[in-house]
């Protein structure tokens, strides 16, 4: 098949060829057919994980979470995406509402941004003080400490988008009506401070990245290798087995009492078949 114009251009300037939906779709079955199996294992094993998410708005945080969760039980991969603190919660120990909601034995919580909060958005924009935020920076790497050494294993990525990417993202939420609700007053904020973002970013990497709890970069301009390489990256952390499952059969329907219950489904509220 000839090549594009704009795939001669791409190749031009060095950058990868686009990958074919149906690449990147076997490549994410046979992913998530892997977190089914860690799944399996996470049970049998009460192995217990906690899978941190950062990155800039419009970065592809949600999408990888999504692609993660789609194919496996809530009850053991659990999403955790905090709204803003209430009253009570401002008047908490920073971290302690985040500290309610880990793992138990046998879970995976996924954390759609997490206790850096304090590193990044609220201290761009001026929801805590430059003290809060240098105070957190230092005392982060320690609360990692005590989370690892309490027996939870802890990852965390950092979804690195371009400034043009990001651009053309919020562009398509801003015309698309199914993705209007996600670009919010918060968004254009974070688009029109990218340098102060930057800072922060840098900060909070220098600050926190540690053997104990490092930092793992995701180059997310393209959305569908952005998330292949992160599941396969998460799969690689974490030491699960192939647990071997009793084969299930169906049998026979017992027909004892059977009746004719299509018929006592008659004259009932149906849905309108539009289509």
């Amino acid at each position: 098949m000839a090549k594009t114009k704009k795939e001669k251009a791409r190749q031009a300037e060095g950058e990868r060829p686009k990958l074919s939906k149906k690449a990147y779709e076997a490549e994410l079955f046979r992913l998530q057919a892997e977190l089914v199996k860690l799944q399996y294992w996470l049970v049998q094993s009460g192995h217990r994980v906690i899978v941190v998410f950062e990155g800039r708005d419009a970065a592809g945080k949600g999408g990888v979470i999504k692609r993660i969760t789609e194919r496996v039980s809530p009850r053991v991969f659990r999403v955790e995406a905090l709204p803003a603190p209430t009253e009570r919660e401002k008047g908490q120990l920073y971290g302690q509402r985040y500290i309610s909601r880990f793992p138990s034995h046998g879970e995976i919580v996924l954390f759609d941004r997490s206790w850096y909060n304090r590193a990044g958005v609220e201290r761009v924009m001026g929801f805590c003080s430059e003290e809060d935020s240098l105070r957190f920076l230092k005392t982060a790497p320690v609360f990692e400490r005590m989370i690892v050494e309490g027996g939870i294993q802890l990852i965390k990525y950092w979804f690195e988008v371009g400034m043009e990417e990001q651009e053309r993202r919020f562009a398509d939420r801003m015309n698309d009506p199914r993705k209007t609700w996600k670009l919010s007053g918060m968004d254009v904020q974070s688009y029109r401070r990218w340098y102060d973002y930057s800072r922060a970013r840098d900060e909070m990497l220098d600050a926190t990245d540690s053997d104990v709890a490092p930092w793992h970069i995701v180059p997310a301009d393209d959305k569908r290798r952005a998330r292949l390489n992160c599941i396969g990256h998460l799969l690689s952390q974490v030491p699960y087995a192939d647990i071997e499952r009793e084969a299930v059969e169906l049998g026979k329907r017992d027909r004892k009492n059977a009746y004719d219950d299509k018929a006592s489904m008659k004259g009932r509220r149906y849905v309108p078949e539009a289509f």
